[in-house]
């Protein structure tokens, strides 16, 4: 048998959480010595002291992990549910990590304001061009809702046209739309190909796109979880400069390597003068 200390220390927990868990009758010692009050524990506890822990730091409450115990949940089982509950606290954090890149990306375009450079805002016309899309919804414009839809609409259509045997003729483009009558945003990702190609290919719509006589262009550089800032720089030069804008913005992407922090995207808003 082992002493509270030594049970302790080879569970890698503290005698004070096993006192409390004797105290609640979660995990009882195996021995108490009734002239010392010493607890002593059996080396085959660890297997309950390691499911407390594991249901515990999981965050099920101590009453629900006494119910999974003492209903003696096989070993299959209660691996089933340790890793539902995984993949619901990893995909808690991935939620909890986009909004603190969208607070930060906020944040930079707080300080930024009034200091970001316009001097690389163009205006030029956008030539028509014949795309290959395919087309989801997102529930709003806002980057942590674009990114996870326009990126797996990008792969997906890259995957489709290359087994299809079909070369891209220019760079991709992201191009936005409000939902008719309803709520959200109409996502098109768009891979220019030749005349007649791409046609009848899954899901993917040829798409005769038209051309625009006046956009306000600029090179973002780096990942679009941080496009805030150049594109509101861009809105507040089209106001500065009597136009207004006639949709939303496009996005050209000119170089996407791995990294996505070195990517370049050209931000492309058609516009008009203010009557």
């Amino acid at each position: 048998m082992f002493t509270i200390g030594d049970f302790a220390k080879h569970g890698r927990v503290s005698v004070r959480m096993l006192r409390h868990y004797d105290a609640i009758g979660l995990l009882r010692p195996a021995h108490v010595d009734p002239a010392s009050s010493y607890r002593y524990y059996e080396a085959e506890q660890l297997a309950r002291l390691n499911r407390v822990i594991a249901l515990k730091d999981l965050g099920f409450t101590l009453e629900q992990v006494r119910s999974i115990i003492d209903d003696q949940v096989g070993v299959e089982e209660l691996r089933g549910m340790l890793r539902l509950r995984q993949a619901e606290l990893e995909t808690a954090v991935a939620a909890a990590t986009a909004r603190l890149t969208q607070v930060e990306a906020r944040l930079r375009t707080i300080e930024s304001e009034g200091l970001m450079s316009t001097d690389d805002i163009v205006i030029k016309s956008l030539p028509p061009v014949r795309l290959a899309e395919l087309t989801a919804t997102a529930a709003s414009f806002a980057p942590q809702d674009i990114g996870p839809v326009i990126g797996p609409l990008f792969e997906e259509l890259c995957a489709l046209l290359d087994a299809a045997g079909v070369v891209p003729v220019g760079p991709g483009l992201a191009r936005y739309e409000d939902v008719p009558r309803g709520e959200g945003i109409v996502v098109h990702a768009g891979i220019p190909v030749a005349p007649g190609a791409g046609n009848g290919i899954g899901e993917v719509r040829i798409v005769e796109l038209p051309g625009v006589d006046r956009a306000a262009t600029v090179v973002h550089r780096g990942s679009m979880d941080n496009v805030l800032g150049t594109a509101q720089a861009l809105a507040r030069w089209i106001d500065a400069n009597g136009y207004r804008s006639l949709g939303y913005t496009r996005e050209l992407s000119l170089d996407c390597p791995d990294d996505v922090d070195l990517w370049v995207t050209e931000l492309q808003e058609p516009i008009t003068p203010v009557a």
